[in-house]
């Protein structure tokens, strides 16, 4: 049984000054399988927020279906098996961060020395454990998100649901964020995150969508995805003249060092017997694949490329 499925959801909301309504979701479908980390991503406006509302039963689709663990996301018995973090989370403002913590424990009815216990542990896991005792209105953007991930783990859920989780963190709090999803992950708990930061969902990530304009445009698993051939290699050599290597194009780097783009891996092989043969050192060769941001461009303009099309032939 898949832990998350969207069966041609479609969603329009109300846009502008005169409210009219606009097409947000487009005939998606997704499923997400247990234990299974996947990256909802897309660029600001593509729909991913307004998904993940749909999931949760927080908006009704249009049309479609959406369901949590084989019931619908507006289920309570669905919802108890779930945490969920907000891009934007608003919590109440006299609290400290324990005590929030603690009161969405007590929602979930959670025995007094599991809450306590499960609640500390949380607290400590995100780094916040030296705030946890200060008023919610002190807190920056990035200890609300720190502490909103607490939240959404203290019922120790089947299902997390992250919408734009390292929005508004540090360097080291996006690492202490992305650990704590890859610690889920060996648990075997299922993650499904927003976002539109490409890097992160390549190296969490076991399948990705990438929505764009309200619609699924690629699907795949990140292996799959990036495991395409190498498109150049980059190369560095030293103590050799460039004159000694007749037919490469090089630069020279920081040190004297020199730097060339080898394009195939025949030439690379060559290469590497001229630096050798003119007394030189190979320092480093790196290959170059395609990134997730690479995939994500491309099928962001072959849509922009289509739907103009489309409008071209509309208007002959």
């Amino acid at each position: 049984m898949s832990v998350v499925r969207f069966e041609h959801v479609a969603k329009s909301l109300p846009h502008g000054f005169w409210l009219r309504r606009k097409d947000v979701l487009r005939d998606v479908s997704l499923s997400i399988e247990p234990g299974e980390v996947y990256g909802f991503l897309g660029p600001n406006g593509a729909g991913k927020t307004t998904s993940l509302k749909c999931l949760l039963g927080l908006l009704k689709p249009d049309s479609g279906s959406v369901e949590i663990l084989g019931r619908p996301g507006s289920d309570p018995a669905a919802r108890e098996r779930l945490g969920y973090l907000p891009e934007h989370p608003y919590f109440y403002p006299h609290l400290t961060g324990r005590e929030l913590v603690d009161y969405f424990g007590r929602l979930f009815s959670l025995p007094a020395d599991v809450r306590v216990r499960r609640r500390d542990e949380l607290i400590e896991r995100v780094g916040m454990s030296d705030r946890a005792d200060q008023p919610i209105k002190q807190y920056s953007k990035g200890m609300l998100q720190r502490i909103g991930l607490a939240q959404a783990l203290i019922n120790d859920p089947e299902l997390v649901v992250l919408d734009e989780p390292m929005s508004g963190l540090d360097p080291v709090g996006r690492r202490e964020v992305k650990d704590i999803i890859l610690d889920l992950k060996a648990k075997g708990t299922t993650v499904f995150f927003s976002s539109h930061i490409l890097a992160d969902a390549e190296t969490l990530c076991d399948r990705v969508g990438l929505l764009f304009d309200g619609r699924i445009v690629l699907e795949s698993g990140v292996d799959e995805l990036l495991e395409g051939r190498v498109e150049y290699w980059d190369a560095t050599c030293d103590d050799v003249s460039p004159d000694k290597l007749p037919g490469y194009q090089s630069r020279a780097t920081q040190g004297g060092r020199l730097y060339f783009r080898i394009p195939s891996a025949e030439q690379l092989d060559a290469w590497i017997d001229a630096v050798r043969g003119a007394g030189g050192r190979v320092v480093q060769v790196s290959p170059h694949r395609h990134t997730l941001e690479d995939y994500f461009i491309g099928a962001v303009r072959g849509e922009r490329s289509s739907d103009e099309g489309a409008e071209l032939e509309e208007s002959a």
